[in-house]
């Protein structure tokens, strides 16, 4: 089946391509071989990047409140892929508009699965705002002491490009997390312990957090995500799934292990 990753330079689009090396990496500045031209904002690249391809991993627009619109209407385009994968957020239930409708508009392809991961490990280093934390030596959130089964996106990608090429289309949704829920301060004392450098975790209120987001992204979209942390700090994260080893065939990969090797050393925890 030929596939096109659309977000295939991105943190779990670009770990599925390196799992399908066949596949289409759709991008908005193409610069390698296999990769084609897909901006959620420029309509007509759709055409040219759906041509030949009957699956697709789809990651809708990113800082958009309402994404329907644009993805229906590329879905509509889709005439001859057979199979769509979704990424959406174990985070996001499913509704009647936003992100929570874009489930039920994949469930009308033939062939279909649902990803919903936990939030991501590597939102702990790179650019995030956690990662950021990090450097600083303080982790600023709005989620208390509350949990979550943090997922390595290279979980995420092995759990899609099973979802992409098992014979047997999946049909159904897939939560999933890591072997673990941590609260950000267990997370941050695994990193102190593994960098020998002082992390802290500092909670603080949800409008607090919406006005420090506010600072990189639209208002409306910041309320949204510091509305997340909330959540969290309600419980809404607390749970651990199998789906990684039951899709897989192996464990999903702990936080230890993840943050021990982005450092370059082996965990023994």
């Amino acid at each position: 089946m030929s596939v096109l990753v659309i977000g295939g330079t991105g943190t779990t689009g670009s770990r599925l391509a390196a799992l399908l090396p066949d596949a289409r990496v759709g991008t908005r500045k193409p610069a390698r071989p296999g990769q084609v031209r897909f901006d959620w904002d420029a309509p007509e690249t759709f055409e040219s990047a759906l041509d030949g391809v009957h699956g697709v991993y789809l990651i809708p627009p990113v800082g958009v409140v309402d994404p329907v619109p644009v993805v229906e209407s590329f879905l509509s385009r889709a005439r001859f892929v057979r199979r769509v994968v979704l990424l959406s957020s174990s985070a996001v239930p499913e509704s009647a508009t936003g992100m929570g409708a874009l489930p039920a508009l994949v469930r009308s392809a033939p062939e279909w699965a649902v990803l919903r991961p936990s939030w991501f490990m590597q939102n702990f280093t790179g650019d995030h705002q956690v990662a950021a934390g990090v450097r600083d030596g303080e982790i600023v959130t709005a989620t208390g002491a509350g949990r979550v089964g943090f997922v390595d996106a290279a979980d995420i990608a092995a759990v899609a490009a099973r979802a992409l090429t098992d014979p047997v289309p999946h049909n159904t949704e897939h939560l999933v997390t890591g072997p673990e829920a941590l609260s950000y301060a267990d997370a941050a004392a695994i990193v102190s312990e593994l960098t020998g450098r002082v992390v802290r975790h500092r909670s603080v209120s949800t409008a607090e957090m919406a006005d420090r987001i506010a600072l990189s992204v639209p208002r409306e979209f910041a309320a949204l995500l510091a509305g997340l942390d909330e959540d969290i700090r309600g419980g809404a994260e607390d749970r651990v799934t199998t789906t990684v080893e039951d899709v897989t065939g192996r464990p999903a990969r702990s936080f230890r292990e993840f943050y021990a090797e982005h450092l370059g050393r082996t965990s023994t925890g």
